[in-house]
């Protein structure tokens, strides 16, 4: 395993900018990585991560297990070269996927069925380490149980205690020295049981946190506690990364906390229903009041999509069914939350983050 160093530089309260190192690069905190499912950020390339200036893309090991399959890929020689992209990858383990479909859990892993075909399939931790080393990401997690909320008390302990046992089988069964394993904090909303668990995951060690479970059915009071309770016990010298988490308000309450890095499908998910992410707020692109408005998504956005076309234009693409306002808007939402993170580790950095905060709470919040 390589350990992620996360050197701080800058600090406001518990908020704060860092540079992160892998054993292939470095990455700037706090970090938002847009999602990859299927080896590519949907409407995306490589050549649009690059512009954006994404520095982490993630992939699926869930859907990228099944099609094309990880031995497949590592012929390729790991999944960034697969895809063409030269920027660092993590792979998430695929446990969201494999329990969003129900499947039969027991203490050793689970079996479910594919989405593509049907067929049976068996995952466990060791599984999970081996099919992310041959992804061959910079970073991989654990295998979880990710119990969706709320959730009885017994179920919870329950995802605690596997969460934790299989954190334990999958560090042994990792041996590439060049790829970094990162645990994952389960408890619910708990913040005993967050605290605990946290403890219990740095007690086996690992490359770097990842913080799961949140985000999924709880409100956003009921999800800040917990993740303050579990970021306590963290290392403050490696990165803590809240899974699947990605709207304004809570990108910046979360690293009002001190969390360092975020990945979420959100923005691209929104773009493909012709909803943009703006400084004022969600945008509803498709709206006739649009139709002949010759202004950006958002005035303040720096981004290409916002130099270059209008309101009107794409709304008219989004009247049309034209795939291309798919893409327009899935890369504005991308380049806006990435603008966001930069404007956060500035407003960190200077000393202004209160006020940013304050800022996008009144907005989103």
């Amino acid at each position: 395993m390589y350990r992620v160093q996360l050197d701080v530089e800058a600090t406001h309260g518990a908020a704060r900018v860092g540079t992160a190192s892998t054993a292939r690069g470095t990455y700037q905190t706090p970090l938002f990585m847009p999602v990859g499912t299927r080896g590519a950020i949907k409407h995306l390339s490589a050549a649009d991560y690059e512009r954006l200036g994404a520095e982490i893309v993630l992939g699926n090991t869930y859907h990228l297990m099944l099609r094309p399959g990880s031995e497949l890929i590592a012929k390729f020689g790991g999944l960034g070269k697969f895809s063409g992209w030269d920027g660092l990858t993590l792979t998430d383990s695929g446990g969201f996927q494999v329990f969003s479909l129900d499947p039969k859990v027991d203490d050793d892993g689970v079996t479910f069925k594919s989405i593509y075909d049907g067929s049976s399939h068996r995952f466990t931790p060791e599984i999970a380490v081996d099919v992310q080393q041959q992804l061959g990401a910079d970073i991989q997690m654990v295998l979880d149980v990710c119990p969706p909320l709320p959730s009885p008390p017994d179920v919870i302990r329950l995802a605690l205690e596997r969460t934790n046992d299989w954190a334990r089988r999958a560090k042994v069964a990792h041996t590439r020295t060049d790829q970094s394993l990162f645990g994952i904090v389960q408890g619910g909303i708990s913040e005993a049981l967050r605290a605990e668990s946290a403890q219990r995951t740095v007690e086996i060690g690992f490359d770097g946190y990842g913080i799961g479970g949140l985000s999924v059915g709880e409100s956003r009071e009921q999800m800040l506690p917990a993740l303050a309770a579990a970021i306590e016990h963290l290392p403050p010298d490696q990165p803590r990364y809240l899974m699947g988490v990605g709207d304004p308000a809570s990108l910046v309450e979360a690293v009002a906390l001190g969390v360092d890095q975020f990945d979420c499908v959100m923005q691209t998910r929104l773009g493909r229903h012709g909803t943009a992410l703006t400084s004022t707020g969600r945008f509803q692109a498709k709206a006739a009041r649009n139709a002949e408005l010759d202004e950006p998504l958002d005035t303040t956005c720096p981004c290409e999509i916002c130099a270059r076309h209008s309101r009107g234009y794409i709304r008219h693409l989004l009247q049309v069914g034209e795939p291309t306002a798919s893409r327009l808007l899935s890369i504005h939402n991308v380049a806006w939350t990435i603008d966001l993170m930069q404007r956060m580790r500035v407003a960190i950095t200077d000393g202004t983050f209160d006020g940013l905060r304050s800022d996008i709470l009144d907005v989103w919040g």
